[in-house]
């Protein structure tokens, strides 16, 4: 039997995390080439616009009018993919909650994790996010409705308050879990190498989404896809990204007739270090990726399209839906994203689908939701 794969297209739209980034490079430009390979092939994708970003950028838009420009040119982005059938929904990174715009940029400050805040005070970043949306995109739709959810850099497990709050708001799905992810770093803290379902759509544990839960819940999670690279192709990547970031770096730009930069020891054995993770562990141990289409080279998404069929043929279903991400602002290869959309858009067993067409698909029971019995 084959199984027909409802591709889901996801964008978390946004500045870098620490607020830094040309709006327009990084944001408006690239989500207008995307809209333009979409449009070729007629895909519909969901956008999931970091909200909190937004609403710093209009408290702080009387102050800096500059910035009210940018905000206005944000709203119009989203409601023009809108209009073409796109689907927008819930994303956001609450260290914009108290951003401060001086000197020309932005100081981000709070937490990085929506775990780490009180219920009171993560509610009320979800609503306000959801409010804006939806004040945004209802006068285009009146029948639209603000139901999927991402979290910034997926923090979304353990929490005692985040998925019921998200139920409290009439979220229907979270996008936010992603199977073998770890990261523990001076921003992030983040484990989910022991997920109790990474593929299929599953009723959440709420309070920590990590587990499936043994009954039918009013949200269900649709993990982020993940895949292990070929250490051939993950290599190349990296060998190709090294010698991009060399052509970069100012030891490889320094204006003629200037001295080089001095490279100290510790600087040499940083690159060590980054060449033994980059080059030699891709090639004894395959890489672990979040299926991420901006971040892939062409074989890699093959690669990853593979390891998605063959998943679905093991799961026996008739039909599932798969979530992909993509990050605008780190896109490296158009072209491979462009082909891959073409390959996939003549697939006899793909479909391309949105975050509100897969919760619809879930409420009718057109897809199946795991319980842990």
């Amino acid at each position: 039997m084959t199984t027909t794969i409802y591709l889901a297209l996801t964008h978390d739209w946004e500045l870098r995390g620490d607020g830094s980034g040309d709006i327009e490079q990084i944001q408006f430009a690239p989500l207008r080439r995307l809209l333009e390979i979409y449009a070729k092939f007629g895909a519909r994708t969901t956008l999931l616009p970091d909200v909190m970003q937004q609403l710093a950028f209009r408290r702080s838009e009387n102050a800096h009018p500059g910035l009210k420009v940018q905000a206005d040119s944000w709203d119009q982005h989203l409601r023009e993919a809108f209009l073409q059938h796109h689907d927008v929904q819930l994303h956001l990174h609450p260290q914009w909650l108290n951003a401060k715009y001086e000197g020309g940029f932005w100081h981000p400050h709070g937490d990085w994790s929506l775990l780490n805040y009180q219920r009171e005070a993560a509610y009320t970043m979800l609503a306000s996010g959801k409010q804006y949306l939806e004040a945004l995109l209802r006068p285009i739709d009146s029948s639209y409705r603000c139901l999927a959810f991402r979290a910034g850099a997926l923090t979304a497990a353990p929490s005692t308050h985040l998925f019921e709050s998200l139920i409290n708001l009439g979220i229907e799905l979270d996008v936010s879990i992603a199977g073998g992810l770890f990261v523990n770093s001076d921003n992030l803290q983040l484990d989910y190498r022991n997920c109790e379902e990474t593929f299929l759509p599953f009723y959440p544990v709420k309070e920590d989404a990590r587990r499936v839960s043994e009954q039918r819940e009013d949200i269900v999670c649709v993990p982020l896809n993940h895949f292990y690279g070929s250490r051939r192709e993950v290599a190349r990547q990296n060998v190709a990204l090294a010698r991009r970031q060399f052509a970069r770096s100012p030891a490889a730009t320094h204006p003629q007739g200037s001295p080089a930069p001095v490279k100290s020891k510790s600087s040499n054995s940083s690159r060590i270090g980054l060449a033994f993770d980059k080059l030699i562990m891709p090639a004894i141990k395959r890489k672990h990726f979040v299926s991420d289409t901006g971040r892939l080279n062409y074989p890699l998404l093959r690669e990853m399209l593979a390891s998605i069929r063959q998943r679905a043929r093991e799961s026996g279903l008739r039909q599932l839906p798969i979530v992909l991400t993509n990050h605008p602002k780190d896109i490296r290869d158009f072209p491979a994203i462009e082909r891959f959309v073409g390959e996939a858009s003549q697939a006899d067993d793909i479909r391309f689908i949105t975050l509100t067409e897969i919760a619809k698909k879930i409420q009718s029971g057109e897809f199946a939701v795991r319980t842990a019995n």
